[in-house]
């Protein structure tokens, strides 16, 4: 967490929470939910409008993944100055993106040495492997659970065939239960 943002903490200790403003997509992005985004409907329902407007200034992205963290809810939050700003997910609270790498010796087997990196650039180490029912891959690691990048999935599946990750079966309705996470603080907040 930023130091201006404890700073403004400790200055501020009752500001109130924020819901349904701001959101991230199973690709990673940040999106903000203004109220025309949230009558739309649900960030994850896919009706039109309801995702809100993508975010693009740099600074800012970086700000929000500096300061996004969980409570003990399971309720993710970027901590923006004094108040929380509660994260809407439209799948997992992280997205992870893989890197193949070229090895300096010959590699092992068929698949060289890959790793895995948090949408907010945070490298990690796989601990385990999900697959559910729609074909979507999942990563477990220390930072939490996440979801594979629809980019990264050729990588994915050459490290599945080379058996160096066995995805489990998983029912992607269990998974927020399973992890520990709240897909939308807005509606446990009401």
């Amino acid at each position: 967490m930023d130091d201006i943002v404890r700073q403004a903490m400790a200055k501020w200790p009752n500001v109130p929470d924020c819901y349904g403003w701001l959101g991230l997509d199973a690709r990673g992005n940040w999106w903000m939910r203004d109220d025309r985004a949230q009558a739309a409907g649900a960030f994850d329902s896919g009706q039109p409008g309801a995702k809100g407007s993508l975010l693009r200034h740099e600074k800012l992205i970086d700000f929000i993944q500096r300061n996004y963290e969980r409570d003990a809810r399971g309720c993710w939050y970027f901590q923006n100055g004094p108040q929380r700003v509660f994260v809407e997910l439209e799948a997992t609270p992280w997205v992870w993106r893989l890197q193949q790498h070229a090895a300096d010796t010959q590699p092992a087997g068929p698949v060289m040495p890959v790793s895995v990196r948090a949408h907010s650039g945070m490298s990690v180490e796989c601990l385990g492997c999900l697959l559910d029912e729609a074909g979507r891959l999942y990563l477990h690691s220390s930072l939490g659970l996440g979801l594979v990048h629809t980019q990264d999935m050729s990588l994915a599946a050459d490290l599945v065939e080379a058996g160096q990750w066995q995805p489990q079966a998983v029912q992607a309705a269990e998974l927020p239960a399973r992890y520990g996470f709240v897909r939308s603080p807005a509606t446990v907040a009401a």
